[in-house]
Formats: structure tokens, sequence, C-alpha cells
């Protein structure tokens, strides 16, 4: 990809997005999608994820995180555009 048009996004998600398999769901799109960077829980339940890639993919992968994995129940996604680190792979952080 042109590292010109790399995006990236960061991204909270509020809702029942715990104990619901969505983080692994979402390093299953982000690779389908060839999206990298990464997601992880937060204290308080939401879930935080670093999203980079094209912009058609980004806006596929916002899409998505909206719906979740299938036990999800997303009340809401907060975005904020952010300059590219160049994550080399998405990955499940602690």
């Amino acid at each position: 990809m042109n590292q010109q048009k790399k995006q990236a996004v960061h991204l909270w998600v509020t809702g029942k997005v715990q104990g619901v398999s969505y983080r692994y769901y979402t390093t299953i799109e982000a690779e389908r999608l060839r999206v990298k960077g990464w997601v992880r829980n937060l204290p308080d339940g939401r879930v935080e994820a670093w999203l980079e890639g094209g912009p058609e993919e980004l806006e596929i992968m916002l899409q998505w995180c909206w719906q979740g994995s299938p036990a999800a129940v997303v009340e809401a996604v907060h975005t904020q555009c952010e300059t590219p680190q160049y994550y080399r792979q998405f990955e499940v952080r602690r």
C-alpha cells in the first residue's frame, strides 16, 4: 500500500463488548482487510483500538466495529483521527 494513503483511527467501543470475543473477531476482520494496529479491553468495560490502513479498508472496519462479534451489543463507537504509526501487524494487547 502507498504510505501516503495510509490513515489511522483511534477508537473506543462502548456497550456489551467484553466477554463476548470482541477482540478476537476484531483481529479476524482486521487481518481479512489487511488493517494494522491493535485492540484491547479497558478497565471501564470499553474496548479500545488503533486501526491503520487505506480509507476504504478503514471505512469497512469502522462499520464492522458497530456490529462487533456475534454476542456483542455495541452502544457507541467514538473515533479520533490520528497520525499513522505504521504498525506491521494487528494484535491483541493486554
